[in-house]
């Protein structure tokens, strides 16, 4: 008998009107980042999304 595949979790990390910001688990553990800007969306595995989060914070100060 086999097993039926996880499902992929997700969830929101912060949205406005016209962006949003998630994440999705995947049923192997990995977790990977989205960033849908209008008709772009950015894929990061954790890695790239951290690198990408250090960029955000120098361009804050």
């Amino acid at each position: 008998m086999s097993e039926e595949p996880s499902e992929v979790q997700t969830e929101t990390l912060a949205e406005t009107d016209t962006y949003l910001a998630w994440k999705a688990t995947e049923p192997d553990g990995e977790t990977t980042y989205h960033l849908e800007l209008n008709n772009v969306t950015l894929h990061f595995f954790a890695e790239e999304w951290k690198e990408f989060l250090d960029l955000m914070r120098q361009l804050m100060k």
